[in-house]
């Protein structure tokens, strides 16, 4: 791919909502003030309760609501979305955010533009995120690349970003051809890692960028870091931690037992500071117990849905079913 090929690109925006209509009005009309307009927006509603689903399709930027018969998590979510993207809109770029993300006007312009200046194709561009307050959101920093050459700092350099190993949901730029060479996020996660486990896979091999001219807000009700106490979500961190390591493949052998040594270190951390630790604990040997079993195919998870074919289609060409 030569460095102008992402120019003309049709980029698909996934927005993946439930329950917040008044902050994902707020996500669209972000979207619709892009300086550099996506060419279609997909909304995925993930079994609201709320008029999620009918605010979405009375917004002008949005192209289609896709309401998903039960609540998939993030996880399903962005796998559903990414898959429609793909599939029925026909993405070659595919830009993913949670309806608690709001983008300031120049956030897809500077992601595109620095994936155009890149000499290389660029799998992931990721923005910065910002809480309320203005504040660099510690939940979304990504994870710096280890082991990069002066060569590959300095070309992320001179367009204004720095390679990364990881990103979170929060505004990404996927590129369409490693969807399609690696497959979609693994549903059965349903939130927590999901991302981390698929940024890590598509970018084993491939290019990762942080783009922090390329800014949005990620309005949480709170302002801190993973390190926080998740309560009863403890149970999927654990899940979907030992899933990742211990099935994932997308950590290469070196980096592995420093990811591993790092979770154990966040875990104790976490405990720690925890005003509820015996809960805690309670909610990671469940996590455990249900590590026992393999995560089901994404196809599996998302078969009664929608999206269904979209997602057979990206997975079985990725290999993956």
């Amino acid at each position: 791919m030569g460095v102008d090929a992402t120019v003309n690109q049709r980029i698909v925006a996934v927005v993946v909502a439930w329950n917040r209509r008044d902050l994902l009005l707020q996500n669209l009309d972000g979207l619709a003030a892009q300086t550099h307009r996506p060419d279609a927006v997909v909304v995925i509603d993930n079994a609201s309760t709320d008029d999620t689903a009918e605010l979405a399709s009375r917004h002008p930027v949005v192209t289609e609501v896709v309401t998903l018969p039960t609540n998939t998590g993030g996880a399903g979510g962005f796998a559903a979305g990414i898959a429609r993207a793909v599939v029925a809109h026909q993405a070659q770029a595919v830009w993913i955010m949670d309806d608690d993300t709001v983008p300031t006007p120049t956030a897809l312009e500077e992601l595109q533009r620095a994936r155009v200046r890149y000499p290389g194709r660029v799998t992931v561009a990721a923005s910065r995120a910002d809480w309320r307050d203005g504040r660099e959101h510690p939940m979304n920093l990504p994870r710096e690349r280890l082991g990069t050459t002066a060569t590959e700092r300095e070309a992320a350099r001179l367009v204004g970003a720095f390679p990364i190993r990881s990103a979170s949901f929060v505004s990404i730029l996927l590129d369409a051809e490693a969807i399609a060479d690696h497959g979609l996020p693994q549903a059965d996660y349903f939130l927590w890692n999901d991302d981390f486990e698929y940024t890590t896979r598509l970018l084993r091999s491939g290019v990762g960028l942080y783009v922090p001219a390329s800014r949005v807000y990620h309005l949480t009700k709170v302002f801190g870091s993973s390190d926080a106490d998740p309560g009863p979500r403890f149970t999927n961190e654990v899940r979907n931690k030992l899933w990742m390591y211990g099935r994932s493949g997308s950590l290469g052998p070196l980096e592995w037992p420093l990811y591993v040594g790092a979770t154990g270190l966040r875990w104790a951390r976490m405990l720690a500071r925890s005003d509820h630790r015996s809960a805690l604990v309670g909610y990671g040997r469940e996590g455990v117990k249900e590590a026992m079993r393999a995560p089901r195919p994404t196809s599996v998870v998302l078969a009664d849905t929608p999206v269904a074919h979209d997602v057979e289609r990206v997975e079985r060409g990725a290999g993956r079913v």
